[in-house]
């Protein structure tokens, strides 16, 4: 369970109203919340008007929650925003970045130089994206991606830890394969396995699953599923992630290619919270 937030806020968007929906989890209201404000590196002559701006909206902020100042870190850092949050939560070790994002198709994150963007591609770390254009709820029903990997297991496990501390929450698995395949005689299908190890594991944290099974984009499906069952939180394992040596570089084949996750970072009907690959976990 995250116990050191880092709050990247603009401003703008939903996110400080994902930040009370998750101190209303019992086992997040202990967490320690990091809020950053990034100074453009562009400033120039007006540092100091900036600065100061900064100051007053960071405090606006904390505001806002509904929190005493004594109880958020908050960080004013200059610099480039995309570089100065994953710095930053580097230097905090940070086990969750919250962020807004307008959830724009990969080739317009390309032309407009988007930070959650770029951001979403880098980071090792779980990340949950709060786009601008969502409604955010109370989080009761929460759907998980299963697809019988390591950081699938991270995902189910961290959803399974969130629905057990939300009274009446329910929890939703949903495995999509690309085509149907035929079990073997008086067999399971690779889907009817995943799913039912998931269903198993979800049990060891004293939590139900519910488990769906569908065929088709798996995109597509995802975002499907969660509008149906009224998810309030998608959590979904995400694999695609650049190469350690593409950092200074802008990834054009990832950002336009058929990334599954990034599908659902623009398309989900709610708050998406993904969850990485550990750095080191390749070979």
């Amino acid at each position: 369970m995250f116990r050191n937030l880092l709050i990247a806020d603009s401003g703008k968007g939903h996110v400080e109203e994902m930040v009370r929906m998750l101190r209303a989890i019992p086992a997040l209201r202990l967490a320690r919340l990091n809020l950053l404000h990034v100074v453009p590196e562009q400033v120039g002559n007006n540092f100091q008007e900036h600065w100061e701006k900064a100051a007053g909206m960071v405090a606006e902020s904390v505001q806002r929650l509904g929190l005493n100042p004594s109880e958020i870190n908050t960080i004013i850092r200059q610099g480039d925003t995309k570089q100065t949050v994953l710095k930053v939560a580097d230097e905090l070790d940070a086990d969750l970045i919250l962020m807004g994002s307008r959830g724009l198709s990969r080739l317009q994150s390309i032309l407009s130089n988007s930070t959650s963007q770029y951001i979403f591609q880098l980071s090792t770390r779980p990340m949950l994206l709060v786009r601008d254009d969502l409604y955010v709820r109370h989080i009761n029903r929460v759907m998980v991606t299963i697809d019988g990997t390591g950081v699938g297991d991270d995902a189910l496990k961290i959803a399974c830890e969130l629905v057990r501390e939300i009274p009446g929450g329910s929890l939703t698995g949903i495995h999509i394969s690309r085509q149907d395949i035929t079990p073997s005689r008086g067999g399971l299908s690779p889907a009817d396995e995943a799913l039912q190890k998931a269903v198993l594991r979800a049990r060891t944290f004293g939590v139900e699953l519910k488990a769906i099974h569908t065929t088709g984009d798996i995109g597509r499906g995802v975002c499907a599923a969660a509008e149906a069952e009224k998810a309030d939180l998608l959590v979904i394992a995400s694999q695609d992630r650049r190469p350690l040596v593409a950092r200074a570089l802008v990834d054009i084949d990832r950002l336009l290619g058929s990334s599954v996750s990034d599908y659902i970072r623009v398309h989900a009907p709610a708050p998406v919270l993904l969850v990485r690959e550990p750095e080191g976990s390749r070979a």
